[in-house]
């Protein structure tokens, strides 16, 4: 029997909604410290809280959109949050076109040349949007995002723990994570031949790819789910208020989420800190989407291997490999500066360094993520799959904080915006030390490692006595 024939129909519907899902997010997702800099005028600290707080409670809430889909049920959970995507992505694509026709701002390419010609010179003048309320309905928008993403995460994740067994689980979380990275492989490849083509108008036009994407994905759902996995299903909130205070009672799972929010808050970097950082040391004409995508292509072709390879150690065992690995990941992004001038194979030498980090990130993301699924799904009781697949998500909530918030600081003390600054040597002296970015977050791995150290010792020493 071959591997695909392992699994059902309920299990492939979902990953393909998962995929057409996650091409949206991260089609804008990618770009959204540009769009909320550069489109709605706020700065970089103001970009990179906003950014981290809609990151953030995305997981965050899937803790809670978990518990209550095992209440109300995963397909009309689905099919609502699939529902009400599309209008959130329009909602996003149509606010500025509001504000331009309000006189607020001013999308436009100088001298009348148009966006295909002159693509790199295209600019934003603002004619009262920074001073006006206004900017301040994406709010309520990204909100929309931020709860139908967590009901989809959450569900999906359960969905697979659901449709597969204990021989099986290892293998469905690899091809659903292979799968997840290919929707985001797909989704960052999207913004920088529009970029290109359009100029800053791209950050806007993405958006309604992705309310199409998502409207694909209720189509999908609402002929081709129907799953007889639903044990749980149905139970009233005093029930899930019992699981979800149980599950804070579990220090083994409380701390391994802290360290794993180590690993997230480097891997953040990837959408708060890199994009901003490679346009303004490397130029315009820096491609920093299809840069974040040797994540995802690195996941895709591996995540199938590692899994294989780790087969017969522990879940922790593969966890400990990829952290340990991070903090290299994050010092070699740090050392193109080191390298002259002269291109690398055809790059910059500081998106050749990003492009050999985040190779070993995507790596680290295959031993990692996966196993830490499984490690969750294998503790989580028969029907309550939502509640602890969306609890396991709480590491990307804090680190979602924490790496967003921390990199509008630091592009903002390092790596300044260009256009703050009278002249270019100005510039220059001011973002003489932006690489020392990547060592904060160098400072971070190295410590959920040393972390993840202790934890697996004690975690042993505790399984050891309760044998005796």
């Amino acid at each position: 029997m071959s591997q695909l024939t392992k699994f059902n129909k309920a299990y492939w519907t979902v990953n393909i909604g998962e995929m057409l899902e996650r091409t949206a997010y991260y089609a804008i997702f990618i770009a959204i410290t540009f769009y909320l800099s550069n489109i709605l005028g706020f700065s970089d600290i103001e970009a990179g809280i906003i950014s981290g707080l809609f990151s953030a409670f995305t997981y965050f809430l899937q803790m809670f959109s978990g518990a209550y889909a095992d209440r109300l049920g995963y397909r009309k959970s689905m099919l609502l949050a699939f529902g009400l995507m599309p209008i959130a992505y329009l909602s996003l694509g149509l606010l500025p076109y509001m504000y331009e026709g309000l006189g607020l701002v001013k999308y436009e390419v100088p001298n009348g040349a148009s966006a295909l010609i002159a693509n790199m010179t295209t600019h934003t003048e603002y004619t009262g949007l920074q001073e006006s309320g206004l900017r301040w309905l994406i709010i309520p928008v990204l909100f929309i995002l931020v709860v139908t993403g967590s009901i989809t995460k959450s569900i999906i994740r359960a969905s697979v723990a659901r449709e597969t067994t204990t021989e099986t689980r290892a293998k469905g979380y690899s091809i659903f994570y292979m799968i997840v990275n290919i929707g985001a492989f797909s989704g960052k490849s999207i913004i920088d031949p529009l970029r290109g083509w359009i100029g800053q108008r791209a950050y806007i036009y993405v958006n309604f790819i992705s309310a199409a994407l998502c409207v694909i994905a209720f189509v999908v759902t609402l002929i081709f789910y129907h799953s007889v996995n639903n044990e749980g299903e149905g139970k009233s909130f005093r029930e899930i208020g019992k699981g979800m205070l149980k599950l804070f009672t579990q220090p083994r799972l409380l701390v391994l989420i802290l360290i794993s929010a180590g690993f997230w808050t480097i891997q953040q970097q990837l959408y708060a800190s890199m994009p901003k950082y490679v346009v303004r040391m490397v130029g315009e004409s820096a491609k920093p989407g299809w840069i974040a995508n040797v994540n995802p292509l690195v996941v895709v072709l591996l995540v199938n291997v590692v899994t294989r390879i780790m087969k017969n150690r522990s879940a922790l065992s593969s966890i400990f490999i990829g952290i340990l690995l991070v903090p290299i990941a994050a010092i070699i992004m740090s050392t193109g500066h080191m390298m002259g001038d002269s291109d690398i194979f055809g790059l910059h030498p500081i998106t050749f360094t990003l492009v050999l980090g985040i190779m070993l990130q995507g790596l680290c993301e295959c031993f990692i993520t996966p196993r830490y699924l499984e490690y969750f799904s294998y503790h989580a009781p028969r029907g309550e799959e939502g509640l602890y697949l969306g609890f396991s998500q709480l590491d990307s909530f804090l680190s979602s904080i924490i790496g967003f918030f921390m990199s509008g600081f630091l592009l903002d003390k390092y790596c300044p915006d260009p256009q703050k600054f009278a002249t270019h040597e100005e510039w220059l002296a001011a973002s003489a030390h932006a690489h020392y970015i990547w060592y904060y977050f160098a400072a971070i791995g190295i410590v959920a490692a040393l972390t993840l150290v202790i934890f697996s010792l004690v975690t042993k020493r505790i399984d050891l006595k309760k044998q005796v």
